[in-house]
């Protein structure tokens, strides 16, 4: 986490900062500005500027303004405020305290307000004019055509396939899994070998698990998400889950349903 649920609620949140003049940047952590993006940069560029437009591409938020992009990355820590409210207070694996301190990027607005980057791990990032091109089709706009074309082919796992930015960008660890767990899909079944019938019931789970964590606040809100952990067993029907590592991370499935 986050994931491009998170991202989705963040551009949300990031909309209230839309139309208002930037008066000071703090960019001070050089650390956190990344493709050789600098503090001195930032400041020059995005002081006086006020932004247009709040995107989504994957797991990067995009703020669009008249000389270019501001590219804001998270990492599995990093949160959004704005004028002080935090759209998600924590995260699964940030820390329960809420600390300024952990602030390494702040716009201030000429109207006395702020928006925040709070990272207390510091692997998100900033950058000026990220390369979008290096994302594939976002996961909440992907059609089914470039689902064919990017994910349903060769014979890498279907959740490896899924957490592949490049073929399509947004989809972490937990949106793979409840999408999986949902459809009845093994995770680690080659991609190509889905037929129609599991293409499509796919689709449908990938579109309502989308739905249901931006509506309940995140992607550890998921009705799997209880049972991720060593003995537990299915929500659905009981059986013991599967615990394995499939596209290099940690996977809960169900033998008896996801084939």
């Amino acid at each position: 986490m986050p994931e491009g649920v998170e991202i989705e609620i963040y551009r949300q949140a990031a909309e209230h900062a839309l139309g208002r003049e930037v008066a000071t940047v703090d960019a001070n952590d050089e650390w956190f500005c990344k493709e050789g993006t600098t503090p001195e940069a930032l400041d020059a560029t995005l002081t006086g500027v006020e932004f247009t437009a709040a995107r989504r591409r994957g797991k990067l938020l995009v703020m669009d303004h008249d000389g270019g992009t501001l590219g804001l990355r998270f990492g599995m820590t990093g949160r959004i405020i704005v004028d002080g409210v935090a759209p998600i207070d924590t995260l699964e694996y940030s820390s329960d305290r809420n600390d300024p301190a952990w602030d390494r990027f702040v716009l201030y607005f000429t109207d006395g307000g702020a928006l925040r980057l709070r990272d207390p791990r510091r692997l998100g990032g900033v950058v000026l004019d990220p390369n979008e091109d290096a994302l594939g089709a976002d996961v909440f706009t992907i059609t089914g055509v470039e689902l064919d074309r990017r994910v349903f082919v060769g014979q890498v796992a279907i959740k490896a396939r899924m957490l592949d930015q490049g073929r399509i960008s947004g989809i972490g660890n937990l949106i793979a899994d409840e999408t999986l767990w949902r459809a009845g899909i093994d995770p680690a079944r080659p991609a190509s070998s889905l037929d129609a019938n599991d293409k499509k019931r796919f689709r449908r789970h990938l579109a309502s698990v989308l739905d249901d964590f931006v509506r309940d606040g995140g992607s550890n809100t998921g009705h799997l998400q209880p049972a991720r952990q060593r003995g537990s067993t299915c929500p659905k029907d009981g059986a013991p889950l599967d615990r394995r590592t499939v596209g290099g991370r940690t996977t809960f499935s169900c033998p008896q349903h996801q084939r």
